[in-house]
């Protein structure tokens, strides 16, 4: 006799085919229930999956930061994902339309690791950074319509796309990271506004609780890891033929492209 799937296995399987076919499929709360433990581990099957010697893990992102994103979303805690390298996208580059399946785009602030952090009290996480730097990340869901719990998100990486890091590198000494303010264009009209407070009260705030719950999953941060720390307004969608940009005080702009829709992509 067969022995039964696991609900584990189910719902990463639903979500690998959703990649797979690059249509977006029924949310896996269903298969997990509220299981965030069950959650993280279908994320790391599937991120272990996609990680190769040419396409190492380079950091984590922090979601579900900002209240403003958290009522869109309908969820009411943090969750984070895996960053591999080949979601870096370069600053000011041009992406294809149709990249991914149901884009968004928020501004951020990311900080690099200059240390591993193997002692995740807040004065060592702090100490172990190497500089913040402006971003962009471009959130996506193999979920249908973004129906999406905190347990749908987990298991989907995060709700994990791109992200794009600006130029401009600032140590912490120099940046106030609480009142920071960002205001995020789409062709130049104003779409997302926010400050650092946003972020769980201060983006570092953000950085210590994906430090201590890394380190409690056994996943500790690394040197030269970049931690996306989340939104510091609402997330808006990303179109074919939009050019976003964000400034964040004290730490400069960043911005990506993407490509208009062609009569052939179009059709």
């Amino acid at each position: 006799m067969l022995s039964e799937i696991s609900p584990i296995d189910c719902a990463t399987q639903r979500l690998r085919l959703a990649a797979d076919r690059g249509v977006p499929t029924l949310p896996v709360r269903d298969l997990l229930g509220t299981n965030l433990e069950a959650a993280y581990a279908v994320q790391e099957v599937l991120m272990s999956e996609r990680e190769s010697p040419s396409n190492p893990r380079v950091g984590r992102k922090v979601g579900l930061t900002a209240p403003a994103v958290q009522k869109q979303l309908g969820v009411d805690q943090p969750d984070f994902g895996v960053l591999l390298a080949d979601m870096a996208v370069q600053e000011g580059a041009t992406l294809s339309p149709g990249t991914l399946l149901q884009p968004r785009i928020e501004a951020e602030v990311a900080f690099v690791m200059a240390h591993d952090v193997w002692d995740p009290s807040r004065e060592s996480v702090i100490a172990a950074v190497d500089y913040a730097v402006a971003a962009l990340e471009i959130v996506d869901s193999r979920i249908a319509a973004w129906d999406i719990s905190i347990v749908d998100t987990v298991a989907d990486n995060a709700s994990s796309g791109l992200f794009v890091l600006g130029d401009r590198r600032v140590p912490l000494a120099e940046i106030d990271t609480v009142s920071v303010v960002m205001t995020m264009t789409d062709n130049g009209e104003t779409v997302s506004e926010g400050t650092g407070a946003a972020c769980l009260g201060d983006p570092l705030n953000a950085l210590v609780w994906v430090a201590e719950t890394a380190h409690r999953l056994n996943r500790p941060l690394r040197a030269g890891e970049v931690v996306l720390s989340g939104a510091l307004g609402p997330m808006v969608p990303l179109r074919a033929g939009s050019t976003i940009s964000a400034s964040i005080s004290g730490l400069g702009t960043v911005s990506v492209t993407v490509a208009p829709t062609t009569e052939s992509e179009a059709r």
